[in-house]
């Protein structure tokens, strides 16, 4: 079976999103087949966390999307400061920015991230 395109993917997780009474926002589209997808959680406390496709160590012979987390509990400007890079390495990749103090997010993570 393979894996979900990405525009699908984050069609299906915004609405998760609201749903679950979560505010998330899509603020750069990627590729619509196969772009990268990074997720920043804003703690609203002055805090935020930064999660990125899982390595393919961890994603081998599995459908669904596994993400793991490259910056917790940083400040904004360290997210903001690492995906500036991240976009300048892979311009097609997408960014959400959800918004959550229980620090909700619904991704499903790697074993040991």
């Amino acid at each position: 079976m393979a894996r979900l395109r990405s525009d699908f993917w984050v069609s299906a997780y915004l609405r998760r999103c609201a749903i679950e009474g979560v505010e998330a926002v899509l603020r750069r589209r990627g590729s619509a087949e196969a772009g990268a997808i990074f997720v920043k959680l804003d703690h609203l406390d002055g805090t935020a966390s930064l999660f990125a496709p899982a390595p393919q160590l961890f994603v081998e012979d599995r459908d669904e999307r596994l993400f793991s987390a490259v910056i917790l509990n940083g400040t904004p400007l360290d997210v903001e400061e690492r995906m500036t890079r991240e976009i300048r390495f892979d311009s097609d990749l997408w960014l959400l920015e959800v918004d959550d103090r229980a620090g909700r997010h619904f991704l499903d993570l790697a074993p040991g991230t």
